[in-house]
């Protein structure tokens, strides 16, 4: 598994199914970011997925259904600030802490999103 992918050593589908569904349960509720989430959560929850498959290193779905990513194109339209940007990766660490795999694969999993989180600040 040396070589596998973050997707593949953190289980997959499977697992990002469940790190989505535990994400936005905590998004919709945080007071200071459930503002930026106005669309179908059921939605929402299945293009990060989708995203997050490809981010991680499994399949391209996200730009097999909605073409390239273009992540800070795509949040433009939302006023995101530094302390959104912290809330969501406060969700994201709570997400991943739920999940059942090892310490190890939590911190490089999270250490995944700071720098992306960061970047789609735009207020």
């Amino acid at each position: 598994m040396e070589n596998a992918s973050l997707y593949d050593r953190i289980g997959g589908e499977e697992t990002l199914r469940a790190l989505t569904d535990s994400f936005y349960d905590f998004v919709f509720e945080h007071e200071l970011i459930a503002r930026l989430f106005k669309s179908d959560k059921d939605e929402i929850k299945e293009k990060q997925r989708l995203f997050l498959t490809q981010f991680l290193g499994g399949p391209g779905l996200y730009s097999e259904v909605y073409g390239h990513p273009r992540l800070r194109a795509r949040h433009i339209p939302h006023p995101i600030r530094e302390e959104d940007a912290i809330a969501w990766l406060t969700c994201m660490d709570k997400a991943i802490s739920t999940l059942s795999i090892s310490d190890d694969l939590k911190k490089e999993l999270f250490g995944r999103f700071p720098q992306s989180a960061m970047f789609m600040v735009n207020s």
